[in-house]
């Protein structure tokens, strides 16, 4: 009786088997295959069943979290600005006049102009200018990492300190012009800009280096050997390349220009106050966050319903400003 031969073979070996034995090897391996498949496949079943066993109490308290800290006080919000309350238990529905009330609000129309205004021009600067840093520090110049943290740092300032200590610097240079940041609006708006851009042009920095280095090398190559320019090769070549990580910082941008509110606090507080014809006060750098912060803490008696409004307002126009502009910007980038 022929023995059957073992499955380490080597291909030379398989081929001067007779055909019987060659048969009997295909069936082992045929077998030994199987054998493996199915142990992967209760393997794969076991790691399943320990997953599905195992995932409500793992991912329970997160939902829970999610549900209470999210999901209930949004709808809760919604509700209270249909109602006139001092506590949350007192609320009374009253029907659209808070938003009727908010849309009237000369106070607010002013901080929606000028929020727009101010989150368009810091949406540019911001952007180009940590474009352009973090372009410069991926051409392998010395000192690139030191720079990187020192661009960094200003992230990690809170915007109340940030706004305090800016507002003692735009003092002591205003005040050589017997002037101060919050006697001009321009000077808030500005200062403003200057205060953002220092600090938020690290923290964009850091995604496009991480955009800049994932740019593939032999495109790059490519254009140099095609004799395209250092500019051909940036506009036509990196910055395609780059749309996500564009895309990222531009949402970011936009949507901290319509929701900061503690370094506008603490750097002008809205100042200076202006009576409008009507015998209306407006805070001429009074962005929307802080006048809803400033209309909850007034003492009128539908203070806090309006205030409640108007936040519903402000998170519809935000999410879909920034919903708009992930849209837009997703369709230039490239597909890899």
């Amino acid at each position: 009786m022929i023995a059957r031969p073992t499955l380490r073979l080597s291909a030379p070996q398989f081929l001067w088997l007779r055909s019987a034995e060659r048969g009997h090897v295909l069936r082992d391996m045929k077998k030994g295959a199987d054998i493996l498949k199915r142990k992967k496949i209760a393997k794969g079943n076991t790691i399943r069943k320990s997953t599905r066993r195992w995932f409500p109490l793992f991912l329970g308290p997160v939902v829970a979290a999610f549900i209470i800290g999210f999901v209930w006080p949004f709808i809760q919000g919604i509700y209270l600005s249909f109602c006139q309350f001092k506590l949350i238990g007192d609320a009374k529905p009253i029907g659209i006049d808070n938003y009727v009330r908010a849309f009237k609000d000369a106070a607010f129309g002013h901080a929606f102009w000028y929020t727009a205004m101010y989150a368009v021009v810091s949406l540019v600067l911001i952007n180009v200018l940590a474009f352009a840093v973090a372009y410069a520090l991926t051409q392998n110049i010395k000192g690139s990492n030191l720079f990187r943290t020192v661009f960094f740092m200003p992230n990690l300032i809170g915007g109340i300190v940030l706004g305090h200590i800016w507002s003692m610097i735009f003092d002591g240079i205003l005040s050589k012009f017997s002037t101060s940041i919050v006697m001009d609006s321009k000077y808030g708006f500005w200062g403003l800009i200057i205060l953002m851009c220092w600090q938020q042009i690290g923290y964009m920095m850091i995604i496009y280096i991480a955009g800049l280095q994932a740019v593939p090398e032999d495109m790059l190559e490519a254009a140099r050997i095609d004799g395209a320019t250092k500019s051909q090769t940036l506009f036509k070549v990196t910055i395609p390349n780059v749309m996500p990580s564009i895309t990222i910082c531009m949402f970011l941008s936009l949507t901290n220009g319509f929701k900061l509110f503690d370094q506008n606090l603490a750097l002008t507080n809205g100042q200076p106050i202006v009576t409008q014809p009507g015998g209306t006060a407006v805070k001429m750098t009074e962005m929307l966050a802080l006048n809803i912060f400033s209309t909850y803490n007034n003492s009128s008696p539908h203070a806090h319903g309006t205030a409640q409004a108007k936040a519903v307002i402000f998170f519809i126009l935000v999410a879909g400003l920034g919903l708009a502009q992930l849209a837009y910007t997703r369709k230039k980038e490239v597909q890899q």
